[in-house]
């Protein structure tokens, strides 16, 4: 038996795949090299401004060549790290996920983030 899915769905997935190509349009002006700059393993404690949302966590991430990948098998990470320090990053466990932005320097780093139904503030450490 054939069952359709909503029109809504098909709009949904067309949004998110022009948001995701417009994220990648607009982070790759990052340059390998001068982002290199902000290379290592970083420790990014992540703190909710909404009571009803969890708050503390803590992610470890490594950033090569200006890009950000995870250090976790339960949290993936991705995303570019810019010449001047700019950071944009999405972070996904499971159904959920995060995106967040914010700046580096060479040894710690801050910015927010948004998810569904909660916001907040993270900090970074280099390792």
């Amino acid at each position: 038996m054939f069952v359709s899915k909503p029109k809504g769905h098909v709009m949904l997935k067309s949004r998110k795949s022009l948001v995701a190509a417009s994220l990648i349009a607009a982070l790759g002006f990052a340059t390998p090299s001068a982002a290199a700059t902000f290379d290592g393993d970083w420790n990014v404690q992540i703190n909710s401004s909404n009571a009803a949302c969890s708050s503390g966590a803590s992610v470890s991430i490594g950033i090569n060549n200006g890009q950000v990948a995870s250090n976790s098998a339960t949290v993936t990470a991705s995303g570019r790290v810019a010449e001047a320090g700019a950071i944009h990053v999405t972070l996904a466990s499971g159904m959920k996920r995060a995106v967040g932005s914010g700046v580096l320097t060479a040894t710690s780093g801050s910015g927010t983030w948004r998810a569904a139904l909660c916001s907040g503030t993270w900090t970074a450490q280099r390792l």
